[in-house]
């Protein structure tokens, strides 16, 4: 056993939370899942709950359970969520993607600015692609102009970014609050105190920051947000995406795709659209009831586990990861491209070199899963409760064999 591997078992003889890590489905030819930032692994107990659901919910209960349980869902989980990202109650919904969501508020957002003749959308050149092409075709739609703040891919957008860009044309500011890329963690309370100073809104993507990493959205005062769930919340594919809304906000904000669901009369089914009090007014079709089993589950165990330990966990295996990569990986010429240890890293690590597509393909191939990006990107994702500090040293230690082998068959590592 080598020190590294010795000081894995350590680790996870030590850890609070390993009992949790055999709550979810593991086995097959997985010998190393390093990618839960883009999709957890399903709780063991699913197959169970499911059917409970289709056989008690669904089955017995019929289209009762509308009235008894299913309208009021989206905002019942979604208080439960806004709670781990620090919303209180009656800010937070499920429903839709997280694409038609970011639409929805960032739309909203501006249509509202630009009663104040506010025109202006500032975003990062690197954020994730739907966030981009939404303000693209926002802007197209409203008239509006694009303020594009260039982000270190290795690292994040930066207060001081945001205080250079905004101004007295500033509608809205979409940034995310975890960079999907470099895994850097944004200043959500001077960005937003900055935005706010600028007479600005705030969007904030939490796609891979809610489960994982405590936000503090009321702490911050701020104005909007969007988040998925089927990365640290383990919803599976396709999971419905959560948005919230600040309560001062929910009169004074239209969101544009009007469905039967946001109408202040669900069965009215009158001639005209009127929108719900409050929060209701976002929901616009029926809510994804079924998708949202698997979800509650997670929600459920993050409840009990606590956000702050979740987030102890992920600073545990990121460090620990960063030392496995400086033993194995790094001195191959690969680069970390993540921020280092500290309040900015969050629970995922980049390293890019040249022959990574490749390595990458063979390491599914060996059962090690990792997430590449282009260019040349492998990125290291670390759900704290399902992965354990054995399975980061496997991983690693693969990686780092692959690409030794990458680069002599390439001649570069003779």
């Amino acid at each position: 056993m080598t020190d590294l591997a010795r000081r894995a078992a350590e680790l996870d003889a030590a850890d609070p939370l390993a009992e949790h890590a055999d709550r979810f489905v593991r086995g097959g030819d997985v010998l190393a899942y390093l990618d839960g930032n883009s999709l957890g692994r399903p709780l063991a107990s699913l197959p169970e709950r499911f059917g409970d659901f289709i056989a008690r919910d669904w089955g017995e209960r019929l289209i009762r359970s509308w009235d008894e349980q299913w309208m009021r869902r989206p905002y019942d989980l979604g208080d439960r969520i806004g709670a781990l990202v620090g919303a209180g109650p009656g800010q937070a919904f499920v429903g839709d993607s997280t694409t038609v969501l970011l639409y929805k508020l960032a739309r909203a957002a501006v249509d509202a600015q630009a009663q104040h003749g506010r025109t202006e959308i500032v975003i990062d050149d690197d954020n994730f692609p739907s966030d981009r092409f939404i303000v693209e075709g926002i802007a197209a739609e409203r008239g509006c102009t694009i303020r594009w703040i260039e982000a270190d891919p290795a690292a994040g957008v930066s207060l001081e970014q945001v205080e250079a860009a905004v101004g007295e044309r500033t509608a809205l500011v979409l940034l995310s609050h975890v960079a999907y890329r470099s895994g850097f963690v944004a200043d959500v309370a001077g960005i937003t105190r900055a935005a706010h100073d600028a007479g600005a809104l705030v969007l904030w993507d939490l796609c891979h920051s809610a489960g994982v990493i405590p936000v503090g959205l009321d702490e911050h005062g701020v104005d909007l947000a969007v988040g998925c769930t089927y990365k640290y919340l383990n919803g599976g594919p396709g999971a419905p995406a959560f948005g919230y809304v600040r309560a001062d906000l929910h009169e004074r904000l239209e969101q544009p795709i009007q469905g039967w669901m946001g109408a202040a009369d669900v069965f009215a089914m009158g001639p005209r659209f009127e929108p719900a009090a409050g929060l209701g007014r976002f929901l616009s079709g029926t809510p994804p009831v079924l998708a949202t089993v698997a979800l509650e589950a997670m929600v459920e165990l993050v409840e009990a586990v606590g956000i702050d330990a979740v987030r102890a966990k992920s600073v545990a295996l990121t460090d620990f990861a960063e030392a496995a990569l400086a033993e194995h990986v790094l001195p191959l010429g690969a680069r970390l491209a993540s921020p280092p240890a500290g309040p900015h890293r969050g629970s995922h690590l980049t390293v890019t070199h040249p022959s990574f597509r490749e390595v990458n393909a063979r390491l599914w191939e060996r059962g090690v899963i990792g997430d590449f990006r282009a260019p040349d990107g492998i990125r290291i994702g670390l759900s704290p409760l399902s992965t354990t500090f054995a399975e980061v040293e496997v991983g690693v230690a693969a990686l780092g064999e692959e690409l030794r082998r990458a680069l002599q068959r390439s001649g570069e590592g003779r």
